[in-house]
């Protein structure tokens, strides 16, 4: 069935939600990839929002590479974090498995005046909970636990 949605209802007034586009690497000894912006308390998994019609998976690879210089191919997501609306709009993060990188791989952090970052490291798991907010943090131990789902554009894997 490839009928297209032409019901001008379904677009009147299109449901307001940000999509983050998480990234969760780990290295070999197991310590979890976190970015420090200057704007928060805590630090967070590298990512952002995607733009509109940018694929998810390709939002979080575009803003990894950004904010660590990594290029990594994401192709499951480890969780699925649904935020509702409090002083910003509700959210549905998505955190995608950007799989494990050798403890010696160089990060690539910009200057902070155009980043927002104050720099990025690799932390213990055992320390998440004294580095992040506690949703941040739960959020992680959930993306840690082993379970994916495949990423899929119109049915299929990306290529």
């Amino acid at each position: 069935m490839n009928r297209p949605m032409r019901d001008p209802r379904l677009l009147a007034k299109p449901p307001v939600c940000r999509l983050g586009c998480l990234v969760l690497v780990r290295n070999r000894r197991g310590d979890v990839l976190l970015v420090d912006p200057d704007y928060l308390d805590g630090m967070l998994l590298p990512g952002g929002s995607a733009k509109p019609n940018e694929p998810p998976h390709l939002a979080a690879a575009r803003h990894l590479h950004a904010e660590t210089g990594l290029h990594l191919r994401l192709n499951d997501v480890v969780a699925v974090d649904f935020t509702p609306a409090d002083r910003h709009l509700e959210r549905l993060n998505l955190v995608f498995d950007g799989g494990t990188v050798p403890d010696d791989v160089s990060l690539t952090v910009p200057a902070q005046q155009r980043s927002g970052l104050l720099g990025a490291r690799f932390v213990p798991v055992r320390e998440l909970p004294a580095r992040m907010a506690p949703a941040q943090a739960a959020r992680v131990t959930e993306a840690l636990t082993g379970r994916a789902l495949p990423v899929l554009l119109h049915g299929q894997r990306p290529t």
